[in-house]
């Protein structure tokens, strides 16, 4: 079955870095767009990032653009999120997603990563 399994999370000050990993199994990943998206204490699912099967048309949230920056290495079945100049207001869950979350048919056919865990604080 589908598994999507994110690490790289942690604690950072703000202006600091993070690189998020994301490995996927259990379907074809070269064929599909995927993307992250982020659930704040109190708050719902927010996207923030989506890339096209061929790293095609990486596409950011107003809120990130310009400092995350979203990959791929279809030869290794990954994903990745690099966020750089972290705000405290970054401190999320953040999961991976099979699909581009902006479709409301992948969220309510896709699939997504229990998550893993950034806070950004002083």
């Amino acid at each position: 079955q589908v598994q999507l399994v994110e690490s790289g999370g942690g604690s950072v000050q703000p202006g600091g870095s993070l690189r998020l990993s994301c490995a996927a199994s259990g379907f074809l990943f070269s064929s599909f767009n995927m993307g992250w998206v982020r659930q704040a204490p109190g708050k719902g699912l927010e996207w923030v990032c989506s890339i096209g099967a061929d790293s095609s048309g990486p596409v950011y949230a107003d809120s990130v653009k310009g400092r995350f920056t979203i990959s791929r290495d279809n030869a290794k079945n990954t994903l990745y999120l690099q966020m750089n100049s972290l705000k405290s207001e970054d401190t999320a869950v953040y999961h991976c997603t099979k699909g581009d979350w902006r479709s409301l048919w992948t969220q309510a056919n896709g699939a997504r990563g229990r998550g893993t865990q950034v806070t950004v604080s002083s």
